[in-house]
C-alpha cells in the first residue's frame, strides 16, 4: 500500500494550496479517506475527512476554508485549503482506513504558512 501526498510548499497567508494523495495497492473506493497534519511541538491532528460515500466532516478551525474530495477514478484524494493562515503551518499526512483494517499512512507534504 502506498499513499504518495504532493502539492505542499510555501504560501502566504491568506493564500490557497491544493494538496494531493494518490494511493495504490487498496480497493479506493471502499476506504475512507482523510487528511491530518502535525504543526512542530504539537500532537497530529485530523483536519478533514471524507468517507467512502463522501459524506465529509471538518475541524472547527478549517471549516469553511478547507474542501476535502475524492475522485475514486484516480484513487486521488483533494484537500482544497483557502484563506491559509500561519497557524496552519504543518506536515500534512493523508489518512487511508476502514473499521476492519488498520490504517494506512503517507509520508507527509510540508506546508508552510508564512509572509
Amino acid at each position: 500500500v502506498q499513499l504518495v501526498e504532493s502539492g505542499g510548499g510555501l504560501v502566504q497567508p491568506g493564500g490557497s494550496l491544493t494538496l494531493s494523495c494518490a494511493a495504490s495497492g487498496i480497493i479506493f473506493r471502499i476506504y475512507g479517506m482523510a487528511w491530518y497534519r502535525q504543526a512542530p511541538g504539537k500532537q497530529r491532528e485530523l483536519v478533514a475527512r471524507i468517507t467512502s460515500g463522501s459524506l465529509t466532516n471538518y475541524a472547527d478551525s478549517v471549516t469553511g476554508r478547507f474542501t476535502i474530495s475524492r475522485d475514486n477514478a484516480k484513487n486521488t484524494v483533494y484537500l482544497q485549503m483557502n484563506s491559509l493562515k500561519s497557524e496552519d503551518t504543518a506536515v500534512y499526512y493523508c489518512n487511508a482506513q476502514r473499521v476492519d483494517t488498520r490504517p494506512y499512512w503517507g509520508q507527509g507534504t510540508q506546508v508552510t504558512v508564512s509572509s
